[in-house]
């Protein structure tokens, strides 16, 4: 009979706590753009090109070397930085050079920003640049899209071209 109390007093605490969890759960409201807005995401996970070209080796450096260290090519494990520009709407949105990962530089490089726009109809342009010997950009990708509120473009970057989905 002496443990009653007890057993009331924690379905009460229980009780108390699933209301407290149960009343936050669903207040106060979130919402995560305006009604009248949209959201781009630019979201790159990309390896970059080889800083340098393989070096193959001679024949009497292939000699020298242990049997189970003979490779023909000498390769680098550095890759080049991954440079990003958006533009929305002709106006600079973005600008960044993603270093790649890793103890030896030779990661991922990866880019993650998000851009919250007005609903309607808008001009991108991507541009991204994965290997350094070259100047300027690689890929690039500009096209008009109408954007609905409350929806969620993503610029990626696949394979070898810019997708936008």
């Amino acid at each position: 009979m002496s443990d009653l109390p007890k057993y009331l007093a924690q379905a009460l605490l229980y009780g108390a706590f699933a209301l407290f969890i149960g009343v936050f759960s669903s207040w106060p409201p979130y919402h995560q753009l305006q009604p009248d807005q949209a959201l781009i995401k630019l979201s790159i996970k990309h390896h970059g090109k080889l800083i340098a070209e393989c070096r193959q080796r001679s024949a009497e450096e292939l000699a020298k070397m242990p049997a189970n260290m003979r490779q023909a090519a000498d390769c680098k494990r550095e890759r080049s930085p991954v440079a990003v520009e958006v533009d929305i709407d002709g106006l600079a949105a973005y600008r960044h050079l993603a270093e790649p990962s890793g103890l030896s530089k030779d990661g991922a490089s990866t880019v993650y920003q998000r851009f919250v726009v007005g609903a309607g109809p808008h001009r991108l342009a991507v541009r991204v640049n994965d290997d350094a010997r070259i100047a300027g950009f690689n890929h690039q990708r500009e096209e008009a899209v109408t954007l609905v509120a409350g929806h969620v473009l993503v610029i990626d970057f696949q394979g070898e071209g810019i997708t936008l989905q």
